[in-house]
């Protein structure tokens, strides 16, 4: 299980990011960024704490700034949200830990999968919606 942030570089991020089959937070810095380096110790801890149900990436823009360009980052840090190879959420700038731990949660609470029994339910409810319509 991954409890750490990976490391992205240009030619990785389609096949560690986009192909992904659990959400990323990818954070965009540099290390010449102060901000950046401030909210590191923090994504290094979320990163462990939400290990397994999402993964963290970091891409350096100085030595990566393919996806920075695509994704239009003006200002690091900037994090993206990304589920399913779409991106759900944008976040500029440093936040303090609480309010990116609810953001972390939130996110990882919105791409769970389904329970297969919430599932069948979900589809019996309708069945049973649809044949009282008829």
């Amino acid at each position: 299980m991954l409890n750490e942030p990976i490391h992205v570089t240009d030619e990785a991020f389609e096949k560690a990011v986009l192909q992904s089959e659990k959400p990323v937070v990818v954070d965009f810095w540099a290390p010449w960024c102060g901000p950046c380096l401030r909210v590191a110790p923090i994504l290094d801890q979320l990163a462990k704490d939400f290990a397994g149900q999402l993964i963290v990436a970091k891409v350096n823009t100085d030595e990566n700034p393919k996806w920075a360009q695509q994704y239009g980052v003006q200002g690091i840090p900037t994090m993206i949200f990304v589920a399913g190879g779409k991106m759900v959420h944008r976040q500029v700038g440093a936040l303090p830990e609480t309010i990116l731990r609810e953001l972390f949660g939130q996110f990882v609470e919105v791409t769970k999968p389904k329970e297969p029994v919430e599932e069948a339910l979900q589809e019996a409810k309708q069945a049973a919606f649809n044949s009282k319509e008829s």
